[in-house]
């Protein structure tokens, strides 16, 4: 297993701003784990004598099985901004299951997890504050990962193809700016719209729909990430809007800012004042 510094915002806004209030770092899984677990992730931070500090995340369409003291749980995906509060010290590991990936553990629909987080116990046989005390006593975060990978892989299901279907689903509405409707998919996978809509429903928990304006919304507050000066007609135009109060519509439903306040945001954070919340 490896561990990198993060090298992308994979849906934290304002990564640049915030890198200077916490740590976040992945870690790849090993092979047999690997089919049905994206990555490892740990974020880290000590505030000890400033302000407490809330950080917005874009959601995914992923199953996140997060521990943290008092607050473990597995997670289905959201369709909207979250914010976590960072207070004093403190650090929270997960474990970010593919798009697909957590379906084999429960057999029933995934959509099921919305707003509806499941106890750990149910699936790996270990109650949350046992699991807290094991991982957040660590001091090695590799050694946090050995022992997340020890309890997964207990209870490992057999391997499912329709995972590797729904991640090239998603791989190329993330590659192909032109995706920008359900029938863009269809078309490329010769896949029968209804058909789509189901493995969705049951294996992501969130309709095709919603992925393609989550990641041309994260792409637009991704380059907004490094140029703070846009022109928002082009952009939308870009990202294949018809127009651009459709766009600010939509970047504010999920990001819960428009365009300009996350600009504006941005820049307060990078120049090393609190952001308005």
């Amino acid at each position: 297993m490896s561990s990198n510094v993060h090298q992308s915002s994979m849906g934290v806004l304002n990564l640049r701003g915030a890198e200077k209030k916490f740590q976040l770092t992945r870690h790849t899984p090993s092979e047999e784990v690997g089919f049905f677990v994206k990555h490892f992730w740990v974020v880290s931070w000590d505030l000890t004598g400033q302000e407490p500090y809330s950080q917005d995340v874009i959601p995914n369409p992923c199953v996140n099985l997060i521990i943290e003291n008092n607050r473990t749980g597995i997670f289905g995906a959201s369709t909207d901004k979250y914010s976590h509060s960072l207070k004093e010290k403190g650090l929270v590991f997960g474990a970010k299951f593919k798009p697909g990936g957590f379906y084999p553990f429960i057999k029933r629909p995934v959509s099921q997890l919305m707003n509806n987080p499941m106890n750990v116990k149910d699936i790996f046989d270990i109650d949350a504050s046992t699991l807290e005390k094991m991982i957040l006593s660590q001091e090695e975060e590799g050694t946090m990962v050995e022992l997340a990978e020890r309890f997964i892989q207990q209870k490992l299901p057999e391997r499912d193809s329709n995972i590797i279907l729904v991640n090239q689903v998603i791989d190329r509405i993330i590659e192909d700016q032109e995706i920008t409707k359900v029938d863009h998919i269809c078309q490329r996978f010769k896949m029968n719209k209804r058909k789509l809509q189901r493995l969705f429903d049951q294996y992501v928990g969130v309709s095709p729909k919603w992925v393609i304006k989550l990641y041309r919304l994260q792409h637009a507050a991704g380059q907004m990430d490094t140029d703070h000066n846009h022109d928002w007609l082009k952009l939308s135009m870009d990202l294949g809007y018809y127009d651009q109060s459709h766009f600010i519509k939509d970047f504010k439903t999920i990001i819960g800012k428009t365009p300009d306040e996350y600009v504006r945001q941005q820049v307060r954070s990078l120049s090393g004042l609190q952001p308005q919340q």
